[in-house]
This record gives C-alpha cells, sequence and structure tokens, in this order.
C-alpha cells in the first residue's frame, strides 16, 4: 500500500469503497438471476438443469461470507499505514 498522507488518507478509501460496491451488486444480480432461472418451468422440469443451477447457487453461497473479512483486512491495513504515517512524523 502506498504511503498516505493527511489529504489522501481518506481519498484513497473511495476506489476501495466502490469496488466493495461493485462486487455486492453483481453478487445480488447473481443470485437474482439464478433465482429466476431456477424458478423457470423448463429448468425445473429438466433434471440436470436443476442440479446444475443448485450447484451454482451453492458455489455463490461462500462468496458474501468472505466479503466482511476483506473489509477488516482493507481497514486494517490502511489504519496501519496512519499509525505508521504519525509514527514517522516524530
Amino acid at each position: 500500500m502506498q504511503r498516505l498522507d493527511k489529504k489522501g488518507a481518506i481519498d484513497q478509501l473511495m476506489p476501495v469503497v466502490t469496488a466493495l460496491v461493485a462486487i455486492g451488486i453483481a453478487l445480488v444480480v447473481g443470485f437474482l438471476i439464478m433465482a429466476e432461472v431456477a424458478s423457470n418451468t423448463s429448468v425445473a422440469a429438466d433434471v440436470n438443469a436443476t442440479k446444475a443451477v443448485a450447484e451454482v447457487q451453492g458455489a455463490m453461497d461462500d462468496i458474501p461470507g468472505w466479503l466482511p473479512i476483506i473489509i477488516i483486512t482493507i481497514v486494517g491495513a490502511i489504519l496501519l499505514a496512519l499509525v505508521g504515517m504519525f509514527v514517522g512524523r516524530r
């Protein structure tokens, strides 16, 4: 991570926040699409298609659990950089 200055400390959070919001929206859209596909009558009638949709939904279920860990890691890295900046000023 880059060395932070006073003005740029908060400005560097904006790309991270934007990326996390984009990932969240993409996940929501993906879950909605898979729910619509699963409720389709022709998919429900085909055993293989139903299994495929269930498998994709199961694989996607793990992704939202990682988002809080990613956020905590990014915030921790920024806090460490800010502490390093303030300690380095002495």
